[in-house]
C-alpha cells in the first residue's frame, strides 16, 4: 500500500477541537481502523518521565522513543506491555508532551511508526497535528478541525471531570493556549494547516454533523478515482 491510498483519511487539529471524536466516528462509518499519534507521543512522554530522562534532553529522549514499545489496538493503549491508556492522559504527561514531541529524532522516529502501522492495517484514520503535512501528505482527504478557543477549553474541562482532574475553564484555556503555541512554533513538523486541507469549525456543530461531512467527502473522492 502507498501513501496515496484513498484509505488513509489525515485528521488533524488542536487539543480540545474535537479530532479524536471525529476520527472515531468517521473510521466507523467507513470501516476503517483509527489511529490517535497523540497517544503515542504521550506514551513516549511518559517512558521519557519514568525513566527521570530531562523532557528537553533530546538525545535522551530520543533514546527513549527509539526503544519504547507503544501498541494501540482497539482503543487501548500499551507501552512495554502494560496498559496506559489512563496514565498517558494525565497532567505531567499533559505538561511535558510538546518538548518531547518538539525533538526531531523523536518526530522521526515516531512518524515512521505511524506509517507502518497505517500499512499494516491497510489504511486508515490518522489523527494528530501534522498528519496532512507531514506523515501522509498525499492523504486523499486532509481536513483540520478547529474550535473557538472558549469552546475547545470548555470541552477539555469536561474531559478533566470526568476523569477525576477538576479544572476551571480559565486554567484550562491558559495551558492549551500554552500547548498551542509550542507545537506551532517547534522547528520539527509544527502544527500548520494543509495547502488542500478542508477546514471545518466544530464550535457550534454536532459531531454528526462534521462526520457525515467529513464521510461525504471520502466517498465523492473515491468515486471520482473510480
Amino acid at each position: 500500500m502507498s501513501e496515496t491510498s484513498p484509505r488513509v483519511v489525515a485528521i488533524d487539529g488542536p487539543s480540545g477541537s474535537g479530532k479524536s471524536t471525529v476520527a472515531r466516528g468517521v473510521a466507523q462509518a467507513l470501516d476503517l481502523p483509527v489511529l490517535d499519534t497523540g497517544a503515542i507521543y504521550r506514551s513516549v512522554t511518559l517512558a521519557v518521565l519514568e525513566s527521570g530522562v530531562d523532557p528537553d534532553d533530546p538525545k535522551g529522549c530520543a533514546e527513549v522513543a527509539e526503544q519504547a514499545r507503544v501498541e494501540l489496538e482497539d482503543g487501548s493503549v500499551a507501552l512495554d506491555g502494560r496498559d496506559v491508556s489512563g496514565p498517558i492522559r494525565g497532567p505531567e504527561v499533559t505538561a511535558a508532551v510538546s518538548a518531547v514531541s518538539a525533538h526531531p529524532r523523536v518526530r522521526e522516529v515516531l512518524v515512521a511508526r505511524q506509517r507502518a502501522w497505517v500499512y499494516r492495517h491497510g489504511g486508515g484514520v490518522v489523527e494528530g497535528r501534522d498528519i496532512g503535512t507531514v506523515v501522509f501528505p498525499h492523504a486523499t482527504l486532509k481536513v483540520f478541525v478547529t474550535a473557538s478557543d472558549e469552546e475547545r477549553a470548555r470541552r477539555r474541562r469536561l474531559d478533566e471531570e470526568a476523569a477525576g482532574r477538576e479544572g476551571a475553564v480559565e486554567e484550562v484555556q491558559v495551558s492549551m493556549a500554552r500547548r498551542d503555541a509550542l507545537d506551532a512554533g517547534r522547528t520539527a513538523s509544527p502544527t500548520a494547516v494543509a495547502d488542500d486541507a478542508v477546514v471545518i469549525d466544530t464550535t457550534d456543530r454536532s459531531v454528526e454533523e462534521v462526520v457525515e461531512e467529513i464521510v461525504g467527502r471520502v466517498q465523492r473522492a473515491a468515486a471520482e478515482r473510480a
